[in-house]
């Protein structure tokens, strides 16, 4: 790997030697791989029977694994039912940090790939409600795959810059995590590119748009509520002096973060002030754990943000709708021959039914470009209903009045792979479960469930 040389020269600068040494040679090291628990859909027990590797705890993450480097853990059926995340180590500490409980109102603001907010609604345990906001389209659309991968069956799901979030959710959230766009020198190992587009320019403008995103969540967060700000660097212009700077508008105060094996604190002779409470951050160092680079500052608000001389407006028209008894018919249908679970707050884009999450209103989203407005139920066509891939993963084999559950590893596959399951003598649609879990829906008559699996999602081989 080549380390360009003004990164050297600066962390020579801010490293003693023995330290400096052991950073570099980290960077000869294996990339740490590890899985995390889906505990919306089961236990860690469950999920280390269900999987044919080797699992090693992460002292930091409770629900955590270590798995060997050479494993690909996304061609095990358990991974498409949902059982487990694919998640490097030391991602998995900023979530741990913010620790939300089940009913808080949680944001995740910089949120692809989805990782982090999987973890978070793990948290939640499906009460409350999580937002997951992404502002860059194509890893919008990887964390819209990803949560419906999990399960989670509160989320609203966001393609949008913060200070519009900030214009319909002003000071709503319990909790926030800003995993903030960053220079990426903790990624260079684990990615070449990192490294290829740092330079010190680089470092400079990542500072200031972390200080204009933290701007944004200052009007986001609720006054007692707590932020999470991360990032995968180890410059201290974007961590230190980020938080510093941050501080000095006197409304919020540092938190001390207790994660297992974790003690690498921050350091106030890195920032412009030398502000002594900088010491409750935490280093994430690739030479002292197993895993890569990370910054992580937890913080309290202790009070209002001061009132706004003009509120941004919001002129983008939403094109969802509440959905009426006469456009229900076939959904009521569908349901009444399928499904042992309601879901409420039903509201239709087009043709595609959507049950928003528990508290969430058209005036809230009104304006904001919304990915996914709540649970995507499916699709209305012309005189029935087609049930989604998103509605069977938020399923347990309870909810649905048909279920066929392969007989083993091999047909797993074979669903997986979007061929027809021969020899269920079903009607109708089904529930497609691996165990206990679902695996998506089909569609059965003469002995024969004809696949509905996504062709998107379908594997060639094992």
């Amino acid at each position: 790997m080549q380390i360009p040389e003004a990164f050297k020269e600066k962390m020579r600068g801010l490293l003693n030697d023995e330290d400096y040494e052991k950073l570099m040679s980290s960077y000869d090291g294996t990339v740490n791989k590890g899985i995390r628990t889906n505990t919306l859909k089961c236990t860690p027990e469950e999920m280390a029977r269900k999987t044919p590797f080797e699992l090693e705890p992460v002292d930091w993450c409770p629900t955590g694994y270590y798995i060997d480097s050479d494993i690909r853990p996304g061609k095990n059926p358990a991974y498409y039912a949902g059982l487990y995340y694919v998640q490097e180590p030391t991602a998995m500490t900023s979530a741990e940090a913010l620790a939300p409980e089940p009913g808080d109102w949680v944001l995740d603001l910089c949120a692809a790939p989805g990782g982090k907010s999987t973890q978070l609604a793990c948290m939640l345990g499906g009460q409350g409600l999580l937002v997951a906001n992404e502002l860059v389209n194509n890893r919008a659309e990887i964390l819209a795959s990803n949560v419906e991968r999990m399960g989670v069956p509160n989320a609203l799901l966001f393609n949008e810059f913060p200070e519009r979030l900030a214009a319909r959710f002003r000071e709503r959230f319990d909790k926030i995590l800003v995993d903030a766009p960053c220079s990426g020198e903790g990624m260079f190992r684990k990615d070449n590119g990192a490294a290829e587009e740092w330079n010190p320019e680089r470092v400079l403008h990542c500072a200031k748009r972390q200080i204009k995103i933290l701007e944004s969540v200052d009007k986001l967060l609720k006054p007692g509520g707590v932020m999470v700000y991360s990032t995968c660097t180890f410059s201290p212009e974007e961590n230190e002096q980020v938080i510093e700077d941050f501080l000095g508008n006197d409304r919020y105060e540092l938190m001390d973060i207790d994660l297992g094996g974790l003690n690498d604190r921050g350091r106030p002779e890195w920032s412009e002030k030398g502000t002594p409470a900088l010491t409750k951050t935490l280093h994430v160092m690739p030479f002292h754990v197993r895993g890569e680079g990370h910054f992580i500052a937890k913080l309290r608000k202790t009070a209002e943000c001061p009132p706004e001389e003009e509120a941004l407006r919001l002129k983008r028209k939403s094109r969802l709708k509440p959905a009426g008894r006469r456009e229900l018919g076939d959904y009521e249908v569908f349901a009444e021959e399928y499904l042992n679970r309601r879901f409420n707050n039903l509201h239709l884009q087009g043709d595609q039914l959507y049950s928003l999450p528990e508290g969430i209103t058209l005036k809230d989203i009104e304006g904001l470009k919304v990915l996914r407005p709540g649970i995507h139920l499916g699709t209305l066509k012309k005189n029935r209903f087609e049930p989604s891939h998103t509605l069977a993963m938020v399923l347990k084999p309870e909810d649905f009045k048909t279920v066929y559950t392969v007989k083993d590893d091999e047909e797993a596959y074979t669903y997986l792979k979007g061929e027809p399951i021969t020899g269920a003598d079903l009607k109708g649609w089904v529930l497609v479960c691996f165990e206990k879990w679902p695996l998506g829906f089909g569609k059965a008559s003469q002995g024969m469930i004809k696949n509905h699996f996504p062709k998107g999602l379908r594997i060639r081989k094992k």
